[in-house]
């Protein structure tokens, strides 16, 4: 089932989540779901508060359906090792249309739970370590925009205000 995105300023969006105690086929179910959306959002990470749940679980496909191995589910999770640096650009299914440069490690390592509520690691690199951190910040109720300059934030609040006004948002 396709569930609706929610978008920037949604309460939920900026609030911690809570974490996932119940592992069963309720959950898989939803973390089919969220998969099914983030395809149809044509998205490569989607996180529960973006489709209204503030519980902490994410999905990542940087193949975009291409390969089935590529799934990457994560609960609870955490990162535990950041190195190095990056600065790519980064854009977000609840911030449509809008993309800015942030600064983020250049490898991580992440914890979390799978759908059976399995405790594993995984690092990522680059894009890989880029989609855990700005996920996990969804978690967190942090949002990309939240990373840049000020002026640079100020921007993008006063280009999603007119948008609201307009009704295109």
């Amino acid at each position: 089932m396709v569930m609706e995105i929610v978008k920037y300023p949604d309460p939920v969006l900026e609030k911690t989540a809570e974490p996932v105690t119940e592992f069963d086929d309720k959950l898989a179910k939803f973390v089919d779901d969220m998969f099914e959306s983030m395809y149809e959002a044509k998205g490569i990470g989607l996180a529960a508060p973006q489709v209204g749940v503030s519980k902490r679980i994410t999905v990542i496909d940087l193949s975009f359906k291409e390969d089935p191995e590529d799934k990457i589910v994560l609960i609870n999770p955490e990162i535990i090792t950041r190195e190095g640096k990056q600065y790519e650009e980064e854009g977000c299914l609840s911030l449509p249309d809008i993309r800015e440069k942030v600064a983020r490690a250049a490898k991580v390592t992440v914890r979390a739970q799978d759908v059976k509520g399995e405790w594993f690691e995984m690092d990522g690199e680059e894009l890989l370590a880029r989609a855990f951190q700005h996920e996990i910040d969804h978690l967190d109720g942090v949002l990309f925009f939240k990373r840049v300059s000020g002026l640079k934030r100020d921007l993008i609040l006063r280009r999603i205000r007119k948008l609201i006004k307009a009704g295109d948002w």
